[in-house]
């Protein structure tokens, strides 16, 4: 079963179709089930605001995060949980519905260089995606090593990204100066506890770890701002600047591809190697010391296994740009593509992600649109009315209210499900329905806990073997630990890829771009993702104009208020997962640290 909640099936050969092809409106939700699980929990809600103990407790803004967020949770201080969360995005501006509408109207190839100022930290993943939607559209596969390029540019910046936000934005939170004031218990635990991976980072105690991660002055702090310069800094080799790229086109890059360029780039990854041990050691050492200490922390920001990833790096022998493959050469990406509902696996093909995805309103700062014109993708699929090709950005502010409309974000689902998706989604389904072709990378999936094995080779540090398990539930610390592990992950890729690169060259095959004419009409889509989760660039082109843009964000995949069926975000559903282990006995000292740790965990 692919879907669950949507009227599609699949016939034998694979071809989506819809359940009823006579219903008068097959994609109606009224009927479902779950609308009344939420009138219940707002039932449930409105009994127990009466209770002394139960209070409002609101953070705006919330600092250390990529965007603009303001949270409104009720917390039940006696019972020390999280009973409701709401999440604003409070900046039209600063959110891809302002650069959808900016882009109507023009030539498909300027969507690359404007949709990138959707994100600065991920502008590039953001111009790859439109890259690939103009060039889907267009028919203009990139030659092999402007594939290799996008790859290493697309590396810098997830390492980047990755390693910013472990010290800089959600680190500070696991930082001596968080924990002593927090939770004295917790530690006094940490100056006795020996750190396990002394040998690798030579931190002698789980108090050392978090002295180093203290703000502007611990050294693993100050050591993690070099090191995500240079993921900065390859990234900027390969797309000339950083952030907004100017060197991705369609059909290739702009940059001429040179051996100084790439060496330039072996330097660097060579010393990323060697940080992604010491890494993972610290992390590991820092989660594992929270689960012993506390084993009620593997509940803060705990939800269901339900991830989704479209994967990203792509291999240069298969990409074709053309969507009647897109489940070929996305089965082929060293960071595989794939949905996981419950725990299980629902799909891993690009196509069926697509045809999945909805993105409702009713929540939001926008107007809901007229029917569309797109009723199946180019496979012959069926795709919602709600889909992103159907969508039409009709901005409409209106006073936050929170049991009405109040973020600027949309609420995208897939199969009405809210999905996770990140670093966590990324390694998790790479483990389990299994990656493309690296030698240095390995899954092992199948019936049991999946796991992936890196191979670091040896640099100043000895070669070392990473494996990261499968977690047995998302959760706010594993997130975190997926973060560290994902550093590896993409050196290793941008290592492989180096030496793919290095090969074309010997070949002489050094072709870094295709012309590409414009289409009179076309829909296509562009499967990306950056460091916080995936980003599809979907793009309709009619008269040789764009004449419908959309851009789903990670933070507007997590981040989303609710949605049709009035059920939360992922965001919101997390903390409302949350136990409250903050130390303090009056209310008014209670900081919100573990509902913060939670927000933070997603990068938002």
């Amino acid at each position: 079963m692919v879907f669950k909640n949507l009227p599609i099936e699949f016939d034998v050969y694979g071809r989506a179709f819809l359940r009823d092809e006579e219903a008068k409106d097959p994609f109606n939700y009224v009927s479902d089930a779950r609308i009344q699980r939420a009138f219940n929990h707002e039932l449930m809600l409105e009994k127990l605001s009466g209770n002394p103990g139960v209070r409002t407790f609101e953070i705006d803004p919330v600092t250390r995060t990529g965007g603009r967020f303001a949270l409104s949770t009720v917390i039940d201080f006696d019972h020390r949980r999280t009973l409701d969360a709401h999440v604003e995005c409070g900046q039209f501006a600063r959110q891809s519905g302002a650069y959808e509408v900016i882009l109507k109207d023009r030539k498909p190839s300027d969507a690359i260089h404007i949709s990138s100022r959707v994100c600065g930290s991920s502008s590039g993943a953001h111009a790859i995606a439109s890259a690939m939607a103009v060039e889907m559209a267009a028919g203009a596969a990139p030659p092999p090593l402007a594939i290799i390029a996008r790859n290493l540019g697309a590396c810098g910046e997830m390492i980047e990204e990755c390693v910013n936000h472990l010290f800089a934005l959600a680190g500070p939170d696991y930082s001596e100066g968080a924990v002593s004031r927090t939770s004295l218990s917790l530690w006094a635990k940490a100056q006795k506890t020996p750190a396990a991976g002394v040998n690798v980072h030579g931190l002698e105690t789980i108090a050392d770890l978090m002295r180093g991660m203290n703000p502007m002055s611990g050294h693993l702090y100050l050591e993690a701002l070099q090191m995500a310069r240079l993921g900065r800094e390859i990234a900027t080799l390969v797309f000339g600047k950083l952030p907004h790229p100017v060197t991705v086109v369609p059909g290739g890059m702009g940059v001429e591809a040179t051996r100084e360029m790439f060496n330039q780039v072996l330097g660097r990854i060579n010393a990323l190697l060697d940080y992604s041990k010491k890494l993972t050691s610290v992390w590991d050492d820092l989660v594992d010391f929270f689960y012993d200490a506390e084993p009620r922390y593997r509940r803060v920001g705990e939800l269901p296994a339900n991830l989704i990833s479209l994967g990203l790096w792509d291999d240069p022998e298969s990409y074709d740009a053309n969507y009647a493959n897109c489940n070929e050469w996305g089965s082929r990406r060293m960071s595989a593509p794939g949905v996981i509902v419950n725990g299980e696996v629902r799909t891993d093909r690009l196509s069926d992600i697509n045809i999945g995805i909805e993105e409702f309103v009713d929540h939001s700062y926008y107007r809901q649109w007229a029917p569309g014109e797109v009723p199946v993708d180019p496979l012959s699929g069926p795709v919602s009315p709600w889909h992103p090709w159907n969508k039409e950005t009709l901005p409409e502010p209106s006073p936050r209210d929170w049991k009405g409309r109040y973020s600027w974000n949309a609420a995208p689902r897939w199969d009405r499900e809210a999905l996770e998706t990140g670093p966590l989604a990324r390694l998790w389904i790479s483990a389990v329905c299994g990656a493309g072709d690296c030698e240095f990378i390995q899954s092992s999936g199948g019936a049991g806990r999946g796991a992936l094995e890196i191979s670091l080779p040896k640099g100043r540090r000895p070669a070392a073997r990473l494996r990261w398990l499968v977690p047995e539930r998302p959760n706010a610390l594993e997130r975190n630990r997926a973060r560290a592990y994902q550093v590896a992950y993409a050196t290793m890729v941008a290592y492989a890829d180096l030496l793919k690169a290095f090969d074309y060259m010997r070949r002489g095959a050094l072709t870094m771009s295709v012309r590409f004419l414009h289409p009179e009409r076309k829909i296509s889509v562009g499967f990306w993702e950056c460091g916080r989760g995936m980003a599809p660039h979907h793009l309709i082109i009619d008269k040789h104009r764009i004449a419908n843009y959309q851009i789903i964000t990670p933070s507007e995949w997590m981040g989303s208020p609710r949605d049709a069926l009035n059920l939360p975000g992922v965001y919101e559903a997390a903390m409302m997962n949350s136990p409250l282990l903050e130390e303090c006995v009056r209310p008014e000292d209670f900081t919100g640290v573990d509902i913060l740790r939670v927000a933070r965990s997603f990068d938002p």
